[in-house]
Parts: C-alpha cells; sequence; structure tokens
C-alpha cells in the first residue's frame, strides 16, 4: 500500500495545503517518512489524515467557482468503530461547505471495506448538500465495498459511479461529466 500515491497529475492546478481555503491549508509532507497505517501497512505520506484511523483522503481539486471538490480516498471506512462519515463531514466536507461546495466527487477506488452503523450523518449530508443543490458522488468503489454500501442503504444519500477513465479527464471535464449524469438521472 505504501506506493499507491494520491493522484497528481493536477497538482499544476490545485494544490490542498497551498489553498487557504482547504481544510489542509499548511500541511507539511516527507516523500520519506511513512508515519500513517492501514492494517499495519504504512501508506504513502502524501495522503492526509482527517481523524480517522483507517481511512485518509487527498483533495485534488477544490473550485470555489463551481462549487464542486475531488477528494481521492483510501483504506477501510468504518462508521461502525471510527464513525468515520462524521469525521469525514465534520473536518473536511462542512469545511468545504462553508465555503460553498456543495458537490463532491469521492474517488473510492482504494476503499478496501466498509462497515456501517447508522445512517444519521449521512442524512445529514444529503439534506445538507441537497438544500444548495448539490449531491455526493462514491466513484469507482470496489465491487465487495458497494456491496456492503447497498446492503446499508446508503446509494440513497451518496451516488455510487463507475467510470473507469476518470484520470484521463481534466477536473472541470469530470465534474461535468459526472454532473450530466446525475442530471439525466433526476429528468428520468
Amino acid at each position: 500500500m505504501h506506493d499507491i500515491e494520491p493522484f497528481y497529475n493536477w497538482r499544476h492546478i490545485y494544490v490542498s495545503e497551498e489553498d487557504e481555503r482547504s481544510p489542509f491549508h499548511g500541511r507539511q509532507y516527507s516523500e520519506f517518512e511513512f508515519s500513517h497505517t492501514v492494517y499495519n501497512y504504512y501508506i504513502h505520506p502524501q495522503w492526509d489524515d482527517f481523524g480517522s484511523r483507517t481511512l485518509y483522503l487527498k483533495v485534488l481539486l477544490a473550485d470555489y467557482d463551481e462549487k464542486y471538490a475531488i477528494i481521492e480516498m483510501i483504506g477501510e471506512w468504518n462508521d461502525a468503530i471510527e464513525n468515520d462519515i462524521m469525521s469525514l463531514k465534520r473536518e473536511v466536507l462542512e469545511k468545504f461547505m462553508d465555503e460553498g461546495i456543495h458537490k463532491f466527487v469521492l474517488i473510492t477506488e482504494n476503499v478496501l471495506n466498509y462497515h456501517s452503523d447508522c445512517k444519521d450523518y449521512y442524512e445529514e449530508l444529503y439534506e445538507n448538500v441537497v438544500e444548495q443543490n448539490g449531491w455526493v458522488v462514491c466513484l469507482n468503489m470496489p465491487q465487495q465495498t458497494q456491496h456492503d454500501f447497498i446492503k446499508a442503504r446508503l446509494n440513497y444519500y451518496i451516488e455510487l459511479m463507475e467510470l473507469d477513465n476518470w484520470r484521463t479527464y481534466k477536473p472541470f471535464h469530470l465534474f461535468r461529466k459526472i454532473d450530466g449524469e446525475l442530471m439525466a438521472r433526476i429528468k428520468d
């Protein structure tokens, strides 16, 4: 796991630690010192800690004009023990919502497991984004993780989508594609 880096091809467009409005503004990273772990496996030091011991993320882009953020995640999403949705909502998503962002693409292809608890924070997050015409999408969540997510009926609050070649898109085009698909679903 230590060699899985957050997607870096958009760093010429956006760097979360340089964004004064980002919850990760001012963070310092080491390329050589590995300190965070998932399942006792070290992960690349570019991943950001947001209060969970098993789930980490990297804000790949926050566009305050278009009101969306793209966030890549790695690890185990554990609401049963860690209440990861609460930490994610309070420590990251709400900070962006306070800045006017209400559409979130969570790239979850490296989220290995999901353990559910209650739906309260998902309902609250859904209400918060929908009242601002927003949404939350998990992109490319592995099938076994999706199974547990759907079993807990959380796909009502967070959309699950697949897009194998997302890395070939520019951020705005990726956002427009996802937003367009969601709007088409709503119209049907």
